[in-house]
């Protein structure tokens, strides 16, 4: 009787142990049973759809093309809060598109640090808008950034970076930087990075179970915000932006967890291998770091472009995370990265 008994509760275990780290399937725009496409879209050489949005100056007028890369839990219909008389004036053409998963955009079950480049040089040429272009990453978009910079510097006539991720395991951070930097973050985020960089197959359970608090921004803690922050947060619930409700509509998984697997995973390259992609000073590449900001720590973004001299580096005193969301530092941002 007991060894039935063991087999049957062992395959339970199993059982339930598949469900619990297995995650769903995503539902895919245009599919059945997936929510309908909204948006116009691309088809990429891999058979994906890219959703994008265009803003600005028509493309054919522009004298500078920008690809708004979004970060973590946001999507292309983010608002960037420049005047238009200064768009009009540098006549600024923006492409915004939705990230693997996120929005409209198909997921990438092969999502990478190295795909992320290559989606956005196909997304430009796609929609043709030239040989050279900027780009902006706000946050975890910046990490897309960090990959164009690497795998298409020539396609690259400027780049900025907007209080860009920061991963706690390149090799080239000094271990008491990392450490110190990484133990400035939530107890609840330490263990979620955690997750994600030595066991990404647990992540999906992870932030899933209950017994265990996780990611805090999905919980809703706002201690991770500095006050400036938290008057842009209390700005944006007054008037929610368009397009919220569409960013995790084909799964969390395929949106933000992936993300976070693939940004805090291991990539197949370190900041410091990066080439300056302008010797001869023909456009420039910048990080735009918030002394206040509590969600990436500025002491490793300082280092980096300390490190790497050919990155100008701007630290804004009374900034947090949400800093290109404050109109100055936004128009700031822009006039530098196209004028230089």
């Amino acid at each position: 009787m007991i060894a039935p008994i063991a087999v049957a509760l062992t395959v339970g275990l199993l059982g339930w142990t598949y469900r619990a780290l297995k995650p769903p399937p995503p539902k895919i725009c245009g599919s059945p049973d997936g929510p309908p496409v909204t948006s116009p879209r691309i088809k990429l050489s891999d058979g994906r759809h890219l959703a994008y949005r265009e803003a600005g100056v028509p493309r054919e007028e522009a004298k500078y093309k920008i690809v708004v890369i979004h970060g973590f839990g946001s999507s292309k219909d983010l608002n960037l809060p420049a005047s238009e008389e200064l768009v009009e004036e540098l006549r600024i053409y923006f492409l915004f598109f939705d990230r693997s998963g996120y929005g409209d955009s198909d997921p990438n079950p092969s999502r990478s640090v190295k795909s992320e480049a290559y989606d956005v040089q196909e997304l430009a040429d796609k929609l043709q808008i030239g040989s050279k272009f900027y780009v902006i990453g706000i946050s975890m978009g910046a990490y897309p950034v960090y990959s164009c910079l690497k795998y298409i510097p020539h396609r690259l006539a400027g780049a900025s970076l907007v209080a860009p991720f920061v991963n706690y395991w390149w090799p080239c951070l000094p271990a008491n930087l990392s450490n110190d930097a990484f133990s400035r973050l939530l107890a609840q985020d330490q263990w979620s990075f955690r997750v994600a960089h030595y066991t990404p197959w647990l992540f999906y359970w992870w932030m899933s179970q209950k017994w265990f608090p996780s990611l805090s921004i999905l919980a809703g803690n706002m201690a991770i915000f500095s006050q400036s922050d938290l008057e842009i947060l209390k700005k944006w619930s007054e008037a929610p932006s368009v397009g919220q409700e569409k960013i995790q509509q084909q799964g969390v998984y395929e949106s933000l967890h992936r993300d976070i697997m693939v940004s805090y995973g291991k990539w197949e390259f370190d900041p410091m291998d990066l080439i300056n992609p302008f010797p001869n000073n023909e456009g420039s590449v910048y990080i735009w770091q918030g002394y206040e900001d509590r969600i990436i720590p500025f002491q490793v973004n300082r280092y980096l472009s300390e490190k790497l001299p050919w990155i100008n580096y701007h630290e804004v005193p009374d900034a947090g995370h949400l800093l290109i969301f404050e109109s100055k530092n936004c128009e700031a941002v822009l006039r530098e990265l196209v004028q230089r």
